[in-house]
Parts: structure tokens; C-alpha cells; sequence
């Protein structure tokens, strides 16, 4: 990347200013980790899926976050030698080396990046989004292009059969957030007792107050966002295709970003003729099916609003929401090794069975 003193200290400064990283990731095809994964199969028709922002934030920016992305990486390790660790991780945040490095120290045997920095959104903008670029601020990092990639990976103890990557077009972002190459990573996945490759999907929509710039403003990107992720997924999916949609998506306790995003999840289940349903939400209005109430720092996590798993199981799939355990939350002394929980959902895999599955479990993403 070329670029002269004064714009890349201008660019460093916007960027210290969001939190984020200049340090560009890199898109790439599956690959295997020097640690070597045992085969293994879910137990008894059984999927865990982690999903986690593991802030992964580099010097200057932020100051000692190797020593975390270690300690996440050692943490997914004893939890794979327990047998215990999620088959499915999908981390946002990823930007740095280390923090990449995560899946490899934990033994996964897939590791699928996100688009890197120089994927182009190919959505033609509307006359309101053409209007909206030219309101662009330079000072709020808008007009700087895309110095980072969109610091998302999948994990996975499963062959990856088939990776599509999606950027948000430029007209979908706003403030700072323009700095990286927010979009989506799409991974074809055979899980053991599905009768179809399921659709493992991590995503990271734009931030609302770290963005610095006005509510109006981002919420117009958090919307465009979600139209072009609806678009993505709906050319990339059969009707029978099982999908795990997961990330940061900011939407936080703001009816507004609420009700647009439920609506495109509602419009999207239909396009996969399923029920729609979110691991958190689902087990904190049926906590018996999920062997109890939801633990504390899962419910902190439901607050928040931030952080969600959610489940199309497609026509020809049960995707059952199970349990709820939170590896990664507050410590003894109310720290954590990152500014989210990271959560691991239990989902019990089934075939379908006709009339009775299609109505989705325990609660709607739309009862949110």
C-alpha cells in the first residue's frame, strides 16, 4: 500500500481515534495449522458454535493484546483436549497476526479469512446513496479507502467445501468504520449428521457511536449493510440450505437498528423457508430446553444486543438450540480478555420432519 507521510499519519491518528487497525489482513483459501486436529464427529447429533470480537486491536492502538490473543489460543486448547471445545468459531476483530493466529494455536484444522482490503462491494448505489458518499468526511476517515481488511475468520474442525467473501459497497459505511472492509465471509461447511453442507456465515456490521460521526449517518450505513448481507445470502443460498449467520452486528438496545434488522431476518427466513431463530434469545424465553437459565455473562451479552448467533436450519434440517456456555467472560475480578463475551451455542442436528420443524425452536430472532 503507497502512501505519503502526511496522509498515513493522518490515516494512523483516524484510526487511533476509532480503535482500529492499519495493519491490512490478508484474504486466503482454508488452510491446515502446524498443531494437528484430531478427526473428530459431533456427539449424539451435536454442533457447538462460538462466536467472539476478540478486540483484535494492534499497537499503538491498543497496548498489550498479544498476551490475550495468547491466552484466548491457549484457552481453545485445553478446551480441545477436554473434547470440549466449539467445532465452529467465528471471530471478528481479527486484524493483527496474532490475533489471527488464534485458530492455529488451537488445533483447528480450517482457518478461512474474510475479504482483505481490496474487495469491492459491487452493489450499484441508489440516487440517496450517491447523495450520501458526497456528504463523505475525510477528518472521519470516509475518504481515506480501505486501510485494513474486515478482520473476520472462521474456525472450523469440519471440511470447508466452498468460501464466498462479500465487502459492503462504499456507500454502506460511515465515520471511521470506512477505515476497514466490513462485509462477510461465507464458508460451505459439512458438519457430521447434516443431511446438506451447512451455510456458516460470520459477519461485522458498522459501529454506531465509535463510528464518530451522527446517529442518522450511521444508522443509513447499518441499514445499507444489512440490505446488501440480505442480498449476499440470498444468492448464495438454496431454500434447503441450514445457515449459522454470526458476528458483531451492532445493533444494541436501539429500536431503530432492531426493527430493521429483524425485518431482513424475517425477509431472509423466508427466502430459506425456515423459522429464524437466535441462540441467546431462544434460550432465555425456553431456558428448560437449554438446561437452564441463561449464565450471567450470556445475559449480559443478550443486553448488549450485539453479539448474536442466529439459526435458519433450511427445509430439510432441525437445528435445535441446546445450551448456552460462555468461555470467554468476566474473570474473578470483573476483567475479560476482550470488550465482548465470546459464547459457545449447543445445537441439536436433526433431519426435518415435515410440518413439525419448519416453525423453527423455543423463540423467534423477531420476539427480540
Amino acid at each position: 500500500m503507497k502512501m505519503n507521510r502526511s496522509r498515513l499519519s493522518i490515516a494512523v491518528l483516524a484510526l487511533a481515534a476509532a480503535g482500529l487497525s492499519w495493519k491490512p489482513t490478508q484474504g486466503g483459501a482454508p488452510v491446515r495449522p502446524a498443531i494437528t486436529a484430531s478427526t473428530l464427529s459431533t456427539r449424539d447429533g451435536v454442533l457447538t458454535v462460538m462466536t467472539y470480537n476478540v478486540e483484535g486491536l494492534p499497537w499503538p492502538i491498543r497496548l498489550g493484546r498479544d498476551a490475550a490473543f495468547s491466552r484466548i489460543g491457549d484457552r481453545l486448547a485445553v478446551l480441545r483436549r477436554r473434547g470440549d471445545q466449539p467445532h465452529i468459531v467465528m471471530l471478528q476483530e481479527a486484524f493483527t497476526e496474532e490475533a489471527k493466529a488464534i485458530g492455529r494455536q488451537a488445533g483447528y484444522r480450517f482457518v478461512v479469512d474474510g475479504p482483505g482490503p481490496d474487495l469491492h462491494g459491487t452493489a450499484a448505489p441508489t440516487p440517496a446513496d450517491t447523495a450520501f458518499l458526497q456528504q463523505a468526511s475525510f477528518l472521519a476517515g470516509e475518504r481515506s479507502g480501505k486501510l485494513l481488511g474486515s478482520g473476520l475468520q472462521i474456525l472450523s474442525d469440519y471440511p470447508v467445501r466452498s468460501i464466498r467473501r462479500m465487502a459492503f459497497p462504499d456507500f454502506a459505511c460511515a465515520g471511521f468504520d470506512c477505515l476497514a472492509n466490513k462485509g462477510a465471509v461465507l464458508a460451505m461447511i459439512d458438519i457430521p449428521g447434516s443431511v446438506v453442507p451447512v451455510a456458516v456465515v460470520d459477519v461485522h456490521l458498522n459501529s454506531r457511536r465509535a463510528s464518530h460521526v451522527d446517529d442518522a449517518r450511521s444508522l443509513y450505513a447499518f441499514r445499507r449493510q444489512m440490505d446488501a448481507l440480505e442480498a449476499f445470502l440470498a444468492a448464495n443460498l438454496r431454500p434447503d440450505t441450514p445457515l449459522l449467520l454470526a458476528g458483531d452486528f451492532n445493533v444494541g438496545p436501539r429500536p431503530s437498528r432492531t426493527a430493521y434488522f429483524l425485518a431482513r431476518l424475517h425477509d431472509l427466513g423466508s427466502h430459506v423457508r425456515s423459522g429464524v431463530h437466535d441462540a441467546l434469545r431462544s434460550c432465555a424465553i425456553a431456558p428448560a430446553s437449554c438446561g437452564g437459565p441463561l449464565p450471567a455473562d450470556a445475559a449480559y451479552s443478550l443486553k448488549r444486543a450485539r453479539d448474536w448467533e442466529i439459526v435458519m436450519p433450511g427445509s430439510r434440517m432441525a437445528m435445535d438450540v441446546a445450551g448456552i456456555s460462555v468461555p470467554f467472560g468476566h474473570d474473578a475480578a470483573g476483567g475479560m480478555l476482550s470488550d465482548h463475551v465470546g459464547y459457545i451455542a449447543r445445537y441439536r442436528i436433526r433431519p426435518a420432519v415435515a410440518g413439525r420443524d419448519l416453525r423453527g425452536h423455543g423463540g423467534s430472532a423477531r420476539a427480540a
